[in-house]
């Protein structure tokens, strides 16, 4: 028995074997010519233009005929028998580059494919270890300050821009593409504490500890975006004198007014040289304010009495307030849950609270060693960015215990405040090496314009990543981190402490009548009491 084996394509086979017609006779007549016998087999492959000739339909075909089926019945073997097959798209297949590689189709099939589970296993431990392979975070430093940078404020009409203020009261106006500095606001006799951009982005307010409020008018995007620098400092609009120091200042979301923390809460008009409201709930400095970004009536204020105060605008009297075991130095709302803000303290902690109850933290956010300074949320409202007293910058997700990301260099000290851009892409952390410094948000992300093959495949890494980050070998790669010696042996040291005092509260309780000391979560154990 013989095997025919026949590929007939396109305009060659017209040319060799001139199949051009549904003929009866034209298979046949090639039967003949290849000397098969009347056992054999044929294979046929009718590809492109023979195929449309003979079966009407741009398809590739393919017959397995014995040779007497052939010669008995010759117009079902060429004009009636129609073998379907799956057509493609071109645009499948066509390559984007002439440097591409060809693309492979593969069967799915779970039958055919017994090794799938092993192999995006092992796929998915190689995306994590070329994670931690390109993990570059750190983009650059902008300096040009003489003294520790204090705040620092974002522009929400323009991407680039970022504002920073020292403690020697100069503030400046960067631009974060080329990391260059594009003007200068000078005129406070003291530390800057405080800055904030209308919700428009034209102008800014700063104060600081020489008691006065400046108004100050933002340079247009126009001007960011050129590379010409403004020689001549910027003059202020208004400057307000008021008879104490400030500590912090936040504008309201779409709104013309401003609120300034000090020995008091005042609430400013732009266009007003005097406070138009003062609250007040206690004698002790207010050390931070932020207006909600929901509800523009309600903002948050932490004060150095330990205490977290919400307060109304539509209220003459400030409506609740939390009393916690430490201060708080920082606030921040989340711009996609209004009603929910994290608090940065200074038991190297950080506490998201719902603002419609207060008496129970929704989550308690740990792995700092030192006092939280700064805090602030991604416009996404999935996470946040902590600057710490013990030289790190930390990214956490808004629900985890842990932070996802740790940066540090040799040469930062004391964080004192973070911003994250408006995109979301770049984290910005001010110190007191009077640098500012650009992170990536996400260490190993790749920067520039991605091709749609290569965010294809990054997508698909993340994708057998998520899926395989509960098995142990997956998980340790991802959450491994390098930390400094000092940062390492300063958690070691408060594992051991906070188990010391697990073990003690443990045998406190088991020498006592029951029910006598009943278990308090950590979530409500550093809170004192709540007031309205």
């Amino acid at each position: 028995m013989h095997l025919g084996i026949t590929v007939i394509a396109g305009d060659v086979a017209s040319e060799i074997f001139g199949i051009v017609e549904t003929e009866e006779g034209s298979v046949k007549a090639i039967f003949r010519e290849m000397d098969f016998s009347e056992g054999d087999f044929i294979f046929f492959f009718l590809v492109g233009d023979v195929a449309s000739e003979i079966f009407g339909e741009p398809q590739s075909f393919f017959l397995c005929l014995p040779l007497s089926f052939t010669e008995t019945y010759p117009k079902a073997a060429v004009t009636n028998m129609k073998v379907k097959v799956i057509s493609r798209s071109a645009d499948e297949f066509t390559r984007e580059r002439s440097q591409d590689l060809q693309r492979v189709f593969h069967n799915y099939d779970p039958n055919l494919r017994t090794q799938e589970k092993a192999v995006e296993y092992v796929r998915a431990l190689n995306a994590a270890k070329l994670d931690k392979i390109f993990a570059r975070p750190f983009v650059g430093a902008m300096d040009g300050h003489i003294d520790a940078i204090s705040c620092m404020a974002k522009n929400p009409n323009h991407l680039k821009g970022i504002f920073s203020g020292s403690m020697d009261g100069d503030i400046r106006l960067w631009d974060i593409a080329s990391r260059r500095m594009v003007c200068q606001f000078p005129g406070h006799q003291g530390a800057v504490r405080g800055l904030t951009v209308s919700t428009d982005g034209r102008i800014l307010v700063s104060c600081g500890m020489d008691c006065t409020v400046r108004l100050w008018n933002v340079p247009a995007a126009s001007g960011i975006e050129s590379d010409n620098q403004y020689d001549d400092p910027a003059k202020p609009l208004a400057v307000y004198v008021w008879k104490n120091a400030f500590w912090a200042v936040d504008h309201q979301w779409e709104g013309d007014l401003f609120a300034t923390a000090g020995a008091q809460v005042d609430i400013w008009d732009r266009n007003r040289s005097q406070p138009v409201n003062s609250f007040e709930w206690g004698k002790d400095t207010v050390l931070s304010v932020r207006f909600n970004p929901g509800e523009p009536n309600v903002l948050a204020t932490s004060a150095s009495d330990r205490s977290i105060t919400l307060y109304d605008l539509r209220m003459s009297s400030p409506a609740r307030k939390l009393i916690m075991r430490t201060k708080t130095n920082s606030i921040a709302w989340n711009p996609m849950e209004p009603m929910n803000f994290t608090a940065a303290n200074e038991d190297c902690n950080c506490y998201s609270y719902d603002a419609r109850k207060l008496d129970e933290a929704k989550c308690v956010h740990k792995d700092h060693v030192s006092a939280v300074m700064d805090i602030d949320y991604s416009p996404t409202g999935r996470e946040f960015v902590t600057g710490s007293y013990d030289r790190t910058v930390r990214i956490f997700q808004y629900n985890g215990g842990h932070s996802r990301e740790i940066y540090h260099t040799k040469r930062m000290q004391r964080v004192f405040c973070v911003k994250f851009s408006n995109d979301a892409t770049y984290v910005i952390s001010g110190s007191d090496d009077t640098n500012l410094r650009l992170w990536k948000s996400k260490a190993s992300e790749q920067l520039g314009v991605l091709l749609p093959r290569e965010r294809k495949k990054q997508e698909y890494h993340e994708a057998v990543k998520n899926r395989y980050k509960h098995l142990p070998e997956v998980k340790r790669i991802v959450r491994h981190r390098h930390l400094p010696k000092p940062i390492y042996k300063a958690a070691a040291l408060r594992r051991t402490i906070t188990d010391a005092e697990n073990r003690k509260e443990e045998r406190r309780r088991a020498h006592s009548a029951p029910g006598s000391r009943p278990t308090e979560p950590l979530r409500k154990k550093r809170i004192i009491q709540e007031v309205e």
